[in-house]
């Protein structure tokens, strides 16, 4: 596997609407030199669910997309524990793998969904989510405010969730305090 400085570990959510919708750059653009790693048990969801949605390969074929593939005891024994506390049969075995990489390896964990992100911010896991990393470069610069407000507007017109409805990234990320008033 390629060593990443300090990578970002991705959940299979904001990989599979990112490019569900056009926007898998952004996401590329967001980790720069950190790079993106999965774990096997994301990529294993998204070969799952490429026949579903062709757009799936542009994930699984990305060169800057690395997948770690641990079996060392100390992550498989966390793999274990999170899969006990969070896998329904075959759901939710990406969230597994993210918060094992971050609970054996410290490395920082991308999770939007609510429960394992609060499990991994409980045992102390570097954990951010898609829109804290989207604010955050919009504060430093480096996107602008209507980008993410369509970006944000894009993934709304599918099926993921957002805290906010169609048209509202502005004034909730400025009522989070992720953004100042310009």
């Amino acid at each position: 596997m390629t060593q990443l400085p300090d990578p970002l570990v991705f959940d299979t959510g904001p990989l599979r609407h990112f490019a569900e919708k056009g926007w898998l750059g952004v996401l590329k653009f967001l980790a720069g030199d950190r790079g993106v790693l999965i774990p096997e048990s994301v990529e294993r969801e998204l070969k799952r669910q490429i026949h579903q949605l062709p757009a799936l390969d542009q994930v699984l074929s990305a060169d800057w997309i690395h997948v770690d593939r641990s079996d060392d005891v100390a992550f498989v024994m966390a793999f274990a524990r999170y899969e006990q506390r969070l896998a329904v049969g075959e759901q939710n075995l990406g969230e597994c793998g993210v918060l094992a990489l971050g609970n054996v390896r410290g490395f920082e964990t991308v999770l939007d969904d609510g429960v394992p992100r609060n499990l991994a911010k409980d045992e102390g896991i570097r954990v951010t989510a898609t829109l804290p990393l989207l604010c955050r470069a919009i504060r430093e610069e480096r996107l602008t405010v209507p980008m993410v407000e369509a970006l944000a507007d894009d993934l709304l017109a599918s099926t993921y969730y957002l805290p906010f409805e169609t048209g509202c990234f502005r004034q909730w990320a400025l009522e989070q305090g992720l953004i100042e008033y310009k």
